[in-house]
């Protein structure tokens, strides 16, 4: 598959806030520099379009950026980048060329292509360390955007019985089955290809949001349809700036928020 790579000049700390704000558009990965961020998007048939509503985002916050150019080998850009990560001792990610790790209750192996999702970004850490405080076994959990399925992944080594993992993008689909199989949890974790609409489970006793603020407003009202009586649902892909509009939000449509957590620009709550 064939890429476009955009480039946008800006500081560590307003990358984050750039990827919240380039969340809606079709973009698979962004890498983050020390001076650029760059954003990856499968070849669109119309990259004029696509510059546009770019440019519409960034021109009046005064950001540029540079044209998309087509990129190809997105292996070396993650193989060269991709560092084994830790959530404290309770789980570990790595690749499947790293070493095994040592010290970690729980041990992923992820390859992510051009899918969102390896440990690295403060929104993926901070669900995890949230699932590290709940009971997965027996469990029927929803996923909802799984990039890799890295989630999915860790809910299945505790012991939930039943993932649904669904995501809007090809790529993610396709690398949540590749994970899900390289550690051993297919039978497990259930990979869906489409948005809410194509998942026809529910009452699910955990559900994990991790996307961003636009879709999990937007997605609340089947969240609550979904999740079952007395069920929990862990939400991240929010800037901390967006706390009391979310807050707000989730309690209009029944849910009561019971920890926040906050890394970096980021914000990731637990709701009952």
């Amino acid at each position: 598959m064939n890429y476009l790579q955009y480039t946008f000049p800006a500081a560590p700390d307003l990358q984050e806030i750039l990827v919240a704000l380039l969340g809606d558009l079709p973009f698979d990965t962004f890498e983050e520099g020390s001076e650029n961020l760059m954003a990856f998007v499968p070849m669109p048939a119309d990259v004029a379009a696509l510059s546009a509503e770019v440019q519409a985002i960034v021109e009046p916050l005064g950001w540029g950026f540079r044209s998309g150019i087509p990129y190809q080998n997105w292996n070396v850009i993650w193989e060269s980048n991709f560092q084994p990560i830790t959530v404290g001792d309770f789980c570990g990610v790595r690749a499947d060329f790293h070493a095994p790790m040592e010290g970690v209750q729980h041990e992923i192996i992820i390859n992510p292509k051009m899918a969102f999702g390896t440990g690295h970004h403060e929104t993926t850490h901070m669900v995890m360390q949230l699932m590290a405080d709940l009971d997965f076994r027996e469990k029927r959990v929803f996923d909802f955007g799984c990039g890799t399925g890295i989630l999915a992944i860790l809910a299945a080594k505790l012991g939930a019985v039943a993932i649904d993992a669904v995501d809007i993008e090809p790529p993610s689909f396709e690398n949540t089955l590749e994970n899900a199989k390289i550690n051993g949890v297919s039978d497990a974790v259930h990979a869906l290809l489409g948005d809410l609409s194509v998942v026809e489970g529910s009452g699910y006793d955990i559900i994990l949001a991790n996307i961003n603020r636009g879709v999990i407003l937007d997605a609340f009202p089947t969240l609550h349809q979904k999740l079952k009586q007395g069920g929990i649902l862990l939400i991240s892909g929010i800037l901390k700036t967006d706390r009391d509009l979310v807050l707000a939000e989730a309690l209009q449509h029944g849910f009561s928020p019971v920890q926040t957590l906050e890394k970096g620009n980021w914000l990731a709550v637990r709701l009952h």
